[in-house]
């Protein structure tokens, strides 16, 4: 959800992201089984993990050449 809400967005105010989240939230519902969708969620909870482990110490960030 945060992927399709919040993340690189630039609501106005709490109403125009409430009726993203309340868009995402329609779409997601009707494309429950799409199995896009079912893949998108699993790899959700390893980027979270990775992003974790790079914020706190984990790995260090890749440099450009």
């Amino acid at each position: 959800m945060r992927q399709f809400t919040v993340a690189n967005s630039n609501h106005r105010n709490h109403t125009a992201q409430t009726q993203a989240l309340h868009a995402y939230l329609r779409w997601r519902n009707a494309n429950a089984r799409h199995p896009e969708v079912l893949a998108t969620q699993r790899r959700e909870p390893a980027r979270l993990r990775s992003e974790k482990g790079i914020r706190w110490g984990g790995r260090p960030l890749a440099t450009a050449a």
